[in-house]
């Protein structure tokens, strides 16, 4: 029991200081001093929970089961849903290997670095770089020049496999020709649409 700084309030809690004697169960007479001067355990205002069933508690708890068996199910359900929305746009992750080329993402990279005005011009993927190390299934190690100035481990979203242009399939340049003393493209036609 507490009682104020000034000790002057212990009067007020005697009450209930007596009241938490008497119904401590002491070691030597293994019951508390109410029962043995009573003969039966002090009314707490509410009654003490009884040996058996009880009916309304079975009742009660069988009904919380089943609401918890219902909120289980619905957020199974919510995130079976969110899963499939997530993986909606989901591909497989590419399966790099060590002394594989790539081409890493521009997105890492400032304007600045890249000298380049205009960024809806810039190509989306930029050199071709080697894979060092495979740290794990989504995080790779490049070789990379301490010039560029970003961390050499990269995720595999920020770099694609670089893939051999086949033969047959590479872009031929158009031949230049000189207008005016400058070289231009010949046009073939013009597209209004």
């Amino acid at each position: 029991m507490y009682i104020n700084h000034r000790q002057n309030n212990w009067s007020e809690w005697l009450a209930t200081a007596e009241f938490a004697f008497n119904n401590k169960v002491h070691t030597v007479t293994k019951t508390s001093p109410f029962q043995v001067n009573y003969g039966r355990e002090p009314r707490m205002g509410f009654d003490i929970r009884k040996k058996g069933k009880n009916e309304k508690v079975e009742e009660f708890v069988k009904e919380m089961k089943e609401r918890h068996e219902k909120a289980r199910v619905a957020l199974v359900k919510s995130q079976e849903e969110m899963k499939r929305q997530a993986n909606r746009s989901r591909k497989e992750a590419e399966e790099y290997r060590v002394g594989n080329k790539v081409l890493i993402s521009i997105k890492d990279f400032s304007m600045e670095l890249m000298k380049r005005v205009m960024k809806k011009l810039t190509e989306k993927f930029i050199r071709l770089y080697v894979v060092k190390k495979i740290v794990s299934e989504n995080v790779v190690e490049l070789e990379l020049p301490v010039l560029l100035r970003i961390y050499l481990v990269v995720n595999v979203r920020r770099i694609v496999k670089y893939r051999e242009q086949v033969e047959g399939h590479k872009k031929i340049p158009l031949p230049l020709v000189e207008v005016d003393g400058e070289k231009e493209y010949k046009v073939e036609e013009t597209l209004d649409r």
